[in-house]
């Protein structure tokens, strides 16, 4: 990993423009690029105030012009390039989406000293070292609260808000189609493909769902969290990732009947081993909660994230997580801030990357289990599948088992191990001879260890 330092002044801060109007060129007018051209016209005296100068938005970058008559003709075009590189650009405001090429016209605006404000999560979880390091050398601007979670406050209170404290924990909800989707489960009892349909037929859903049920847009947005919060450059390759695929109505049940709810969750943690020396956890899977934990009341397509921090103790931050005009209004708070920062000649917060911690495998994480297993109803069965936990000195917190014919149902929730010892218990416990099937494997998060 490369670290840098907070408040790098390897670049010059911009120059005060002098009371002219501040030139925005926005790439991408979808959802949210449209959103944002309405706030920036409905809201442009109440945007000049706050700025102090006006916002002058110069063009607007679209794949085909003929497909936004809403907006005027003359601000439209296709050569996304070379509206980045007018001279007569300040800021450029990114809502496309993907790698390349939206790399290369970012790196072009931040290397020409224009301020860059962006909603692109799968670019910064990937490349934000790059971005920071082409802001740093000329002095502009890269801000990006609307990479995650919408419109909900969360980036610049980490960035900025928390950063005289340290952050140990931060486990949230990030991704609204699955929060759909296991809530519709456990109101209704439905399966995974039915209530999967019924957010696509609601528009919760993408036509290919696979980045938010696998679980991709969960990990890029915990990289970024993972990032900001313990001043590490952490990528989407380093989190640990699963999807809600296999979660089936019997987990859901099994969930409800022990108190709890089943969420995806994207958790990052500080861990200091006991020689003092710190490491970084990131995961995103789903995980069993308690019905009392603040983020198991949050349904239906919101998002909500909970930090933990030393001094500031618990914090919960809650909202729309997605959509057009949410979205869009994090789009904006954004463009006011580096504008802000363009009037007065002054710079935003630089990366802060000094930490440079090592970022743990899965394996090394600690996590607790809940188990569930087929298992022939005879004596000695209990006593044989303790006997593998305590091989692997994994402790077990709660036994649940019910008798059904010839077969029973054994249900454990470990206390907290290794993951791997967990994962080896599992192993070995599918291999024993009164074993039918191990029916499910699930974490369990927001309770005592």
């Amino acid at each position: 990993m490369t670290g840098s330092v907070t408040g790098s002044t390897t670049g010059a801060a911009a120059e005060p423009i002098g009371g002219r109007p501040i030139r925005v060129a926005l790439l991408g007018c979808g959802t949210v690029g449209t959103q944002i051209v309405r706030l920036l016209t409905e809201q442009a005296d109440e945007l000049a105030a706050r700025i102090g100068t006006p916002v002058e938005l110069v063009g607007i970058a679209v794949r085909r012009a003929d497909r936004h008559r809403e907006v005027p003709a003359e601000l439209l075009t296709t050569d996304a390039a070379a509206l980045v590189a007018r001279d007569d650009v300040d800021v450029v405001v990114e809502v496309v989406g993907g790698i390349e090429p939206t790399r290369e016209w970012l790196l072009t605006a931040l290397r020409a000293g224009k301020s860059v404000v962006t909603a692109n999560k799968a670019l910064l979880a990937e490349h934000a070292g790059d971005l920071f390091t082409a802001a740093d050398a000329s002095g502009a601007d890269l801000y990006f609260e609307a990479a995650v979670a919408g419109a909900i406050p969360l980036l610049r209170p980490l960035r900025e808000s928390l950063a005289g404290d340290r952050i140990t924990r931060v486990m949230g909800i990030v991704n609204g189609t699955t929060n759909f989707i296991l809530s519709a489960m456990d109101e209704t009892g439905a399966g995974y493909a039915e209530t999967l349909d019924e957010a696509a037929r609601l528009g919760y859903a993408e036509a290919d769902p696979t980045a938010d049920v696998d679980g991709y847009d969960a990990a890029a947005k915990a990289a970024i969290l993972a990032s900001l919060s313990f001043h590490t450059r952490v990528t989407m390759g380093d989190v640990h990732r699963e999807g809600i695929s296999a979660v089936t109505p019997a987990d859901v049940a099994a969930a409800r009947g022990l108190g709890r709810t089943i969420k995806l969750l994207a958790i990052c943690e500080r861990v200091e081993a006991a020689d003092g020396t710190a490491s970084v956890a990131v995961r995103v899977h789903p995980a069993m909660i308690p019905r009392s934990h603040p983020l198991a009341g949050v349904g239906g397509a919101f998002n909500a994230v909970f930090v933990e921090a030393e001094a500031a103790g618990q914090l919960m931050f809650y909202g729309q997580g997605a959509g057009g005009a949410p979205t869009a209004s994090a789009v904006l708070g954004d463009l006011v801030a580096v504008a802000r920062n363009r009037v007065v000649g002054g710079r935003g917060p630089r990366e802060s990357a000094y930490a440079d911690l090592a970022v743990r495998p899965i394996a090394q994480a600690s996590t607790r289990y809940h188990i569930s297993l087929d298992v022939a109803d005879r004596a000695g069965v209990l006593a044989a599948v303790a006997a593998v936990f305590a091989e692997h000195e994994v402790s077990i917190s709660a036994v649940r088992q019910e008798g059904r014919t010839s077969d029973a149902s054994l249900v454990i929730v470990t206390h907290s191990a290794e993951d791997a010892a967990l994962r080896s218990t599992v192993d070995k416990i599918a291999g024993l001879p009164f074993v039918n099937r191990v029916v499910s494997v699930m974490r369990v998060e927001g309770e005592d260890q």
